[in-house]
């Protein structure tokens, strides 16, 4: 019987090459053996791209069917006795179909088709690093600066970074030349694959060091308290992040360091809300100020402020004072302040205060 590799791929009779590349690499990623996945379902797979993925053969099966090959399509997907894995088709690899580090995801590094780590000795970026900042409410809002005190590996001083122990002797290393990496040959489940591994004589750094650097063990870096002052911008928000380049770990052998991120915390304020870049308070006044209507001195971030209530006014009343809110970050104007009347409701009252209010009809 005849077997249909479009429905093994879960694609269409119609489907593009791409499509049909798209599909393989997604089912060999969710059943590759490697990854605990089911290796007849991977065999399966590979015969229908090995079909599929030709267009050759697609031609030839769309018009005969699976009997086109006599069975050989697919093989047993195992090791043959040269090593290699039986009946399956690498001319879609080698062609620029199916990246190998791609199809694999992670494997690279095992297999050594992307270099891999192997050494502390290394050139090796810096680690970037995340604190967070207290700040006070008002800080905030009209910016500040902070001292900030932490650790982070910085370039070791003894030594520049070199990891050497200064004035020692430095000899390029006879096993890999001076390369930092030996080749080998890895047996998979593909076959016998090339790698390279960091060099055991010289610890991956192509070069034979007489004596290593004590002040930090031959890293380069070592870990130091370190401080400095940052100017936190007006209008920063709870939660945002400063970007201090080059202020996180220092990288290893000359290796970029990474960057310092700010995470603000900010307090709260007992006085008023913050809401993006405007601000909010509520203010009460008594009945006869709401009747009659009259000033009020109404405390904002920016000082007191005079506003004016008008006969008549309602409780939940809402006033805007433009421009006296948060400084809004990079200079692009300041949000607005917005200030709640809530009007005040006496309690207790006199027979006397009671008959004034029915006099005056309230």
């Amino acid at each position: 019987m005849s077997k249909d590799y479009y429905s093994v791929l879960g694609v269409a009779k119609s489907a593009s090459a791409d499509e049909i590349k798209t599909a393989f690499r997604k089912k060999a990623h969710e059943h590759h053996p490697d990854k605990g996945g089911d290796e007849e379902k991977f065999k399966e797979y590979n015969e229908a791209y090995q079909v599929l993925g030709n267009k050759e053969k697609r031609k030839q099966y769309d018009q005969f069917g699976s009997s086109f090959q006599n069975g050989q399509a697919g093989g047993g997907g195992g090791y043959n006795s040269g090593g290699g894995m039986g009946g399956f088709d690498f001319s879609g690899f080698q062609n620029g179909g199916v990246d190998m580090d791609d199809l694999f995801g992670g494997f690279g590094d095992i297999f050594g088709f992307g270099g891999g780590r192997s050494s502390t000795r290394e050139s090796q970026a810096g680690q970037s690093l995340e604190f967070f900042l207290d700040i006070d409410f008002k800080e905030a809002i009209f910016g500040c600066e902070k001292e900030v005190v932490y650790e982070r590996l910085v370039t070791c001083k003894t030594c520049t970074g070199s990891g050497h122990k200064p004035g020692t002797k430095v000899e390029t290393c006879s096993q890999c030349g001076g390369r930092g990496r030996v080749m080998g040959v890895q047996r998979t489940i593909l076959g016998n694959i090339q790698t390279q591994t960091a060099c055991p004589k010289c610890h991956g750094e192509g070069k034979i060091v007489a004596e290593y650097c004590i002040s930090c063990d031959g890293k380069g870096v070592k870990r130091e308290k370190d401080n400095f002052k940052v100017k936190i911008p007006a209008g920063i928000s709870d939660g945002e992040s400063l970007r201090i380049r080059s202020r996180g770990d220092a990288g290893v052998k000359g290796a970029p360091g990474g960057d310092l991120f700010l995470r603000m915390r900010v307090r709260k304020s007992s006085d008023f809300e913050r809401v993006g870049f405007d601000i909010k308070n509520e203010q009460p006044i008594s009945v006869t100020q709401a009747v009659l209507g009259g000033k009020l001195e109404i405390k904002t971030v920016h000082g007191l402020i005079t506003l004016k209530i008008p006969e008549g006014t309602q409780s939940g009343t809402i006033f805007r004072l433009k421009d006296k809110g948060v400084p809004k970050l990079n200079g692009k104007g300041v949000g607005d302040h917005f200030v709640k009347i809530n009007v005040i409701i006496p309690k207790n009252l006199t027979k006397k205060q009671k008959q004034q209010i029915l006099e005056a009809n309230l």
